[in-house]
């Protein structure tokens, strides 16, 4: 790779500025370390992939990391609380409620759009003097050595170098650093699309969150600040372009006969996205001065929105880990990341696609034990217990910024 003018060094160059990767910048900014950001598109810009009107479930622990990193205070007013889950399988009497006040909890967590994180976390990184912000640049080339990754950076003004310690892959799921690392993915496709849209209904958000299983797949209507409703709706893949291509008065009577009046009726929609849906694990989380986080590492199905959450942990618990290192690439380090995101990286990647699996059989029998099921569960305090501590993640230990703490 030849230089086009003289290689920055830096500890740690972060690929990738969406949720996960502005956030593990902030978790570094007070660090010794040398930070880089490399992000490909602005915040605002209508092609920015991450920063788009989808709604994320902000878990409490993802609201604790937010908070030390000093973000939560800026998006606080536009994130409505979600005091009650309403659990339904469609054509079954089973049902399930979680209710934030059973738990002793202000709130099961979370809902804020994703412009809106987004903005609030670029705003902070725009105060962080301690971390150099490329964008737009693009990494174009990636070439592995033994005691550095060397990163070709292409932006407006030109062709840069840089030479990082640690490369973090939080460049999505077709993450091209983890692929000229050598770590290779599964994708297993769910043959499905999530149709996102923003509705207003008769009746008002008022902090219930709905989780509607159908045999096309889950529907979820979220709480917004503002009273609106975000909608997931999940269906096969081939129906996703007629859907798109609906008015907006045939799609909410569609969406009216799929999820009922609990709302009233549905008002106004909002403008609509596809985006397929697919599992994408990464067969490890490191490689030589490399490491992977957030959907580089594994993107879920939205199925019980734990995607962001389980990236923003990998954020988390690597910035303890490499906070005071001299040498955050070190391979002693790296591999206390892997083993330490193991647990909660495998069960959650085996929660979410349970329950599509789950909730998509139709063998015979399965839909009444899953109705059962339903049924069992909102009459047992202990289920209702372990599935709001998957808030915190199914680590025993948590990240010192999950605890409140500095990393």
């Amino acid at each position: 790779m030849n230089a086009p003018a003289a290689a920055q060094d830096f500890d740690v160059a972060i690929v990738g500025g969406g949720l996960v990767g502005a956030s593990l910048a902030l978790a570094l900014a007070d660090t010794a370390l040398r930070i880089a950001l490399i992000e490909p598109v602005l915040p605002g810009e209508g092609s920015q992939p991450s920063f788009d009107d989808r709604c994320s479930a902000l878990a409490n622990g993802s609201r604790r990391i937010l908070e030390s990193i000093g973000v939560w205070s800026g998006i606080a007013r536009l994130a409505s609380p979600i005091r009650c889950i309403q659990i339904s399988d469609a054509g079954r009497f089973g049902a399930a409620r979680l209710s934030a006040e059973e738990q002793g909890l202000e709130a099961l967590g979370y809902t804020v759009l994703n412009r809106q994180l987004g903005a609030a976390l670029w705003q902070r990184l725009h105060s962080q003097h301690s971390i150099v912000v490329l964008a737009p640049a693009r990494v174009t080339a990636v070439n592995h050595q033994p005691d550095c990754v060397q990163l070709q950076v292409t932006g407006a003004d030109g062709v840069r170098l840089l030479h990082t310690r640690l490369a973090v892959a939080a460049d999505g799921a077709q993450s091209l650093v983890r692929q000229t690392s050598g770590i290779p993915a599964s994708v297993m496709d769910y043959r499905q699309c999530a149709i996102v849209a923003n509705v207003s209904a008769e009746r008002a958000a008022d902090g219930t969150a709905y989780e509607r299983f159908t045999p096309q797949g889950p529907l979820a209507v979220l709480p917004l600040a503002d009273g609106s409703h975000s909608v997931v709706w999940t269906v096969d893949g081939s129906a996703a372009p007629a859907l798109l291509a609906t008015d907006d008065a045939e799609f909410a009577a569609l969406l009216q006969q799929r999820f009922g009046w609990r709302l009233g009726a549905i008002q106004r929609i909002g403008k609509r996205a596809a985006y397929p849906l697919a599992l994408s694990r990464a067969e490890r989380s490191i490689a030589p001065r490399t490491v992977l986080v957030g959907n580089a590492a594994q993107a879920l199905h939205p199925v019980a929105g734990q995607g962001f959450n389980l990236g923003l942990r990998d954020a988390a618990a690597l910035a303890e880990i490499i906070a005071a290192a001299a040498d955050p690439g070190d391979v002693v380090l790296l591999e206390q990341y892997q083993r330490q995101r193991s647990v909660d990286r495998e069960r959650m990647i085996a929660f979410t696609d349970g329950l599509v699996q789950l909730f998509a059989s139709q063998r015979p029998g399965v839909p009444q034990l899953r109705n059962l099921g339903l049924l069992a569960f909102d009459m047992l305090p202990a289920a209702k217990r372990s599935l709001s501590s998957i808030s915190w993640g199914f680590n025993r230990r948590a990240p010192r910024l999950l605890r409140g703490l500095t990393p």
